[in-house]
């Protein structure tokens, strides 16, 4: 199968889950959008990397690099290759110059990991098209297919049936493109739910 590369374009607090935070991955040279939610440890550990802030001590996706480095190990490439039942599943590509090996691991783990080796993340065709948003221009294009709603650990509790059931679908998809051009994209993920959730019933 083809890889898409992805790239992080948004990491904003969770509207919906306490203590969990929305990590949206964006495809390259492309307008599809991938909402992850993941824990506040790994939200935390993805931004201080980003953000090149030096923690006092290491951090454990600092350790796990200088460990890797230590042996002669690279991260490759992370690739989030399965979505099954709204969880997510990535994989580290790594290599001692030897030999190649794949590595399972949560999918906030591995873009952790990946900000600090500097490596791609990518993805394939049928998860963007099952789990992610699509913008072209200002206009909100549907996917096929979409799971209610995507997680790294578990599936998500939507708010659409008790939230959005009220509403029309012109209302509906106005306030899905606010949210769009706010780009709260964990909301606009369950705005599209319900839109979904609509056609196909």
């Amino acid at each position: 199968m083809k890889k898409i590369e992805l790239d992080i374009v948004g990491l904003s607090y969770s509207q919906t889950q306490s203590g969990a935070y929305a990590l949206v991955l964006g495809e390259i040279n492309g307008r599809r959008r991938l909402p992850i939610i993941i824990g506040s440890f790994e939200a935390q550990a993805i931004a201080i990397e980003i953000e090149k802030m030096t923690p006092s001590r290491p951090l454990t996706h600092d350790l796990f690099k200088t460990f890797a480095q230590s042996f002669n190990i690279n991260v490759q490439e992370v690739i989030i290759y399965n979505l099954v039942d709204g969880i997510f599943y990535a994989k580290l590509i790594c290599s001692d110059g030897k030999r190649t090996m794949e590595i399972d691991a949560r999918t906030s783990d591995a873009i952790a990991i990946s900000v600090r080796f500097s490596c791609p993340i990518y993805t394939y065709e049928f998860i963007l098209s099952t789990a992610g948003i699509v913008i072209e221009g200002n206009e909100f294009v549907y996917l096929e297919n979409i799971n209610e709603g995507v997680t790294e650990d578990k599936p998500t509790v939507t708010a659409s049936a008790s939230n959005y059931a009220s509403l029309s679908e012109d209302e509906l998809r106005t306030r899905l493109q606010e949210a769009l051009n706010e780009e709260a994209y964990e909301k606009a993920a369950k705005l599209r739910d319900e839109l979904n959730r609509r056609k196909s019933s």
